[in-house]
C-alpha cells in the first residue's frame, strides 16, 4: 500500500537508531515480568525488532508467524503462510509475539486467535490496533504512514529552497 493513499495524511520516518532504541525500551519493560519460552516474530516487520529482543533478552528460541493481510492490490484478507508450531501447541503461553507496528489490528487479531495466551509487543500502535497489543512504545494517529528503515533508502535531496 503506497503512503500517498488518501487514507494517510501524515508521515513518520523512522531511523535504524530509533528502532534499536525503542526495541530496547520494550525489552526493559518486559524483562522483569516473565521468563519467556521464546519469541514469535511476525513477518516481515517483526523480524528486526525480534532480533534485537533476542539479543537483549538472551533468548535463542525464535520462530515466525508468516501472515499477510495486504499487498499492492488488496487489503484486509488474511493469508496464513506459516504458523509457529511450538507456540501454537502452547496457545502462546510463555511466548512473546513481536511486530514493528499494529495498524488496523487485522494481522494481530488473526495472530491472537492462534496464540491467545501470548504477550504481544510492538514498537508502534495505532488506535484501531490497540486492543490487540499488550505492550508498545509509541501510539501514532491512524492516518500516519510509518516509513521503517528497511523500507527506505538513503538518497541525496536538493536544498529546500530549490523545491
Amino acid at each position: 500500500m503506497a503512503h500517498n493513499d488518501a487514507a494517510y495524511s501524515g508521515e513518520l520516518i523512522v531511523t535504524w537508531a530509533e528502532v534499536h532504541r525503542d526495541a530496547k525500551i520494550l525489552v526493559r519493560r518486559l524483562l522483569p515480568a516473565t521468563k519467556w519460552t521464546g519469541i514469535v516474530a511476525i513477518t516481515r516487520g517483526g523480524l528486526v525488532p525480534a532480533a534485537i529482543f533476542a539479543r537483549e533478552m538472551e533468548i535463542r528460541l525464535i520462530d515466525t508467524i508468516c501472515i499477510s493481510t495486504y499487498d499492492d492490490k488488496s487489503r484486509g484478507d488474511v493469508k496464513l503462510i506459516k504458523v509457529p508450531d511450538g507456540a501454537l501447541q502452547a496457545q502462546g503461553k510463555g511466548w512473546l509475539v513481536v511486530d514493528d507496528l499494529v495498524d488496523t489490528g487485522v494481522t494481530m487479531r488473526a495472530t491472537r486467535e492462534l496464540l491467545p495466551e501470548a504477550h504481544v509487543a510492538t514498537i508502534y500502535a495505532k488506535p484501531k490496533g490497540l486492543p490487540y497489543v499488550d505492550t508498545f512504545v509509541h501510539e501514532v494517529p491512524q492516518n500516519t504512514w510509518i516509513h521503517f528503515p528497511w523500507d527506505t533508502d538513503v538518497t541525496v535531496t536538493p536544498p529546500l529552497a530549490r523545491s
